[in-house]
């Protein structure tokens, strides 16, 4: 941590060009003594990252901003608000404190936080924020936080751990052996120190992995921003044996779509299938990641189309999480019922379909965009149909 950043002239100029091209900047002779080019464009660059993901951070002055790397991979604030409200008490450790923005809103739902991170660099750069930010129950540790709780025998409300994988090349759906700490392998350390924990993985992980894993699974939460799954949350009780909740929320500007479904519940549900009706639904992004293919329809009283296809139906026109569509024409798929059809512009969507949306595009000429909304899938007797629909 470089403390000349925070000189007031610094400051300044971070504050008024944190959108400027960063190459003109790098490209410059040193502007500042004692701060390079490099340094400088970092601190630009992470601030221009934190615009939307982290508004207090960018909105609040004195700031010090860690590379642009530890800003994508830290939680964003507004599902780290999410976290916070799910629990609370006297006491949390963060064992995997980071850039601090998890800490950060933990600590106004507890009466004190334990913030370990190994890299004492990002450790100082989390306590000055904190400073910054006016958190005076927080308490930064530079260390492994599994160190730190082998070493000292603490006891906790609460133990909040955010996995990283080994390496980077750890893309596809992983086990959490593959990743630090070692969650598995230190279980009974972790329940040593806290009857409950919260986890955060990756929305790639399978959840048939996680539980056999994490063995003592209560709660699943499956988060989404804007329709695009950032996170899964698992709280884990020492000793649970009971049934595994999972709860689906979908944060937008506008509302937040949650739906709450048991998962033993999922494989006893019989689903109802239907050709196409009036109104046609897609859940959202987190409700497909939890597989409530079944629970979703029981719940609302609609009609699948098809097994595998996950669209929904019904004649009457319901509030539901997801997309919602009146269900203007269905036609078989052909290319003579195509040419019939005779649309150069449409939103196009594939659910158990043949082919890819780009391959559709080219062979039918239809351009992206538009009030039509074509959806491309399967009917109950396993045909190939198409659905031209109109938001609802």
């Amino acid at each position: 941590m470089n403390n000349e950043i925070l000189n007031t002239g610094i400051q300044d100029f971070i504050e008024k060009k944190w959108n400027t091209d960063t190459m003109s900047v790098l490209l410059k002779k040193q502007l500042f003594k004692g701060v390079s080019q490099k340094e400088l464009v970092e601190q630009l660059e992470a601030k221009k990252k934190s615009k939307d993901k982290l508004p207090t951070w960018f909105n609040t002055q004195n700031i010090y901003y860690p590379n642009k790397l530890n800003i994508e991979q830290t939680s964003s604030e507004i599902t780290a608000q999410y976290k916070a409200n799910l629990i609370g008490g006297n006491s949390l450790i963060d064992i995997t404190g980071g850039y601090g923005v998890d800490s950060y809103l933990f600590s106004q739902k507890f009466q004190q936080i334990h913030h370990c991170e190994i890299d004492e660099n990002l450790s100082k750069i989390a306590a000055h924020n904190f400073e910054i930010l006016g958190v005076k129950n927080i308490k930064c540790i530079a260390q492994n936080g599994v160190d730190f709780l082998q070493k000292n025998d603490p006891n906790f409300d609460w133990i909040f751990i955010d996995p990283s994988r080994r390496n980077d090349a750890k893309e596809k759906v992983f086990f959490m052996a593959d990743c630090l700490p070692n969650v598995p392998e230190n279980l009974d350390l972790f329940f040593k120190s806290s009857a409950n924990i919260l986890i955060k993985t990756s929305p790639l992980l399978d959840f048939t992995i996680g539980i056999n894993e994490f063995q003592f699974v209560k709660e699943i939460h499956v988060v989404a921003v804007q329709n695009d799954v950032k996170e899964l949350l698992w709280i884990l009780e020492k000793n649970y044996k009971g049934v595994i909740a999972i709860t689906t929320i979908n944060i937008s500007k506008a509302i937040s779509e949650t739906f709450s479904f048991i998962l033993t519940n999922e494989k006893e549900v019989i689903s109802e299938y239907s050709e196409p009706l009036s109104y046609l639904y897609e859940p959202n992004s987190a409700i497909l990641k939890s597989g409530a293919f079944k629970s979703i329809g029981n719940h609302f009283k609609i009609k699948k189309l098809h097994e595998h296809s996950h669209l929904y139906t019904s004649n009457n026109f319901i509030d539901f999480p997801g997309r919602k569509f009146k269900i203007v024409q269905t036609i078989p798929y052909s290319k003579k019922e195509m040419k019939k059809l005779g649309i150069t512009k449409a939103n196009i969507t594939i659910r158990n379909f043949s082919d890819s949306v780009a391959g559709i595009r080219n062979k039918y000429k239809i351009k992206d965009g538009g009030e039509i909304y074509l959806f491309f899938t399967k009917n109950i007797d396993d045909e190939f149909i198409v659905l031209k629909c109109e938001k609802a």
